[in-house]
């Protein structure tokens, strides 16, 4: 039996977008295309005052392994509890609190607002325990005005029985790659501005060779997930024998971290075309010999 992925979800403070934009009241919350939701057994409204209209629920609950379904793909997501904090403080800091929906309309309801956030600290002292709410630590508990008359009867009618989130999330693998590509941009814009300096061209002719196989398969097949616009550029830098400078040298010389993975086929996962499109075994070796000529001198 395969083995169901569980997905970590972060948010990206970049994206002005991130994080959550809006609360749905729900009879059954569910996962849709852009936006994370509970499911109903794990939260439930309570109707902390039937006058005031306030309900009262967990928004998110950390650590807690939802199942979704996308496709044929089975997988579970959860927040940590840092997650959790970062989306409750952000969801105020860009005043929300008035951004509520019906079973995940695009129609923004009026008369909703929470009008109360908080994390849970103790389990056993939080106020949520007043109305037998039995939630861990680090949840994040919100209370919701509901001044609209159509909600309020879906509530007593018993058609309300949960909050939802609706947001915007990358999961932790897709924002490491994200960070990396940022990294990889900026060393390269760093490259760019020492080509002031002395730069090199001396790198074996096969290394060119494999970086032109790498270029002819991509021209063929794509790129698919593999490389960065920097490794992409690397292998049109060696192809065309242009010159390049001590950083991008110690970049090549430090891609030999991936030659466990360079062995394969192409077509079989990244790391032979990548390890191709860096010089491959001529344009490593060529590099680590090289670095260490040009910091000895």
């Amino acid at each position: 039996m395969a083995k169901v992925e569980i997905i970590e979800l972060l948010i990206d403070e970049t994206k002005l977008e991130a994080g959550i934009n809006a609360v749905s009241v729900v009879e059954s919350p569910a996962i849709e295309e852009n936006f994370i939701a509970l499911k109903k057994h794990e939260v439930e409204l309570k109707e902390v005052d039937a006058e005031k209209r306030i309900l009262m629920g967990a928004a998110l609950v950390p650590n807690k392994q939802i199942y979704r379904r996308n496709k044929d793909k089975e997988f579970y997501i959860y927040f940590s509890e840092d997650t959790v904090r970062k989306a409750s403080e952000l969801f105020l800091m860009r005043s929300n609190q008035n951004n509520a929906t019906y079973e995940h309309e695009r129609k923004m309801l009026d008369g909703m607002s929470v009008v109360e956030s908080w994390i849970i600290e103790d389990e056993k002292t939080d106020k949520s325990r007043l109305y037998n709410f039995n939630l861990p630590k680090g949840t994040w508990m919100i209370s919701m005005k509901v001044n609209n008359d159509d909600v309020w009867k879906k509530v007593k009618d018993g058609e309300v029985k949960g909050f939802s989130i609706e947001g915007h999330f990358v999961d932790k693998y897709e924002m490491s790659l994200q960070q990396n590509e940022e990294d990889e941009i900026i060393a390269f814009l760093k490259e760019i501005l020492d080509t002031k300096l002395e730069t090199y061209n001396d790198y074996p002719k096969e290394a060119s060779e494999n970086a032109k196989i790498a270029l002819r398969y991509a021209e063929e097949n794509g790129w698919g997930d593999c490389g960065t616009p920097v490794g992409k550029a690397r292998a049109n830098q060696l192809a065309n024998g242009e010159n390049i400078s001590r950083e991008t040298i110690s970049r090549m010389a430090s891609f030999a971290r991936h030659k466990e993975n360079s062995q394969k086929e192409l077509g079989d996962g990244c790391g032979r075309l990548m390890w191709l499109a860096w010089g491959g075994d001529a344009g490593i070796e060529w590099a680590q010999r090289k670095l260490e000529q040009i910091d000895n001198k």
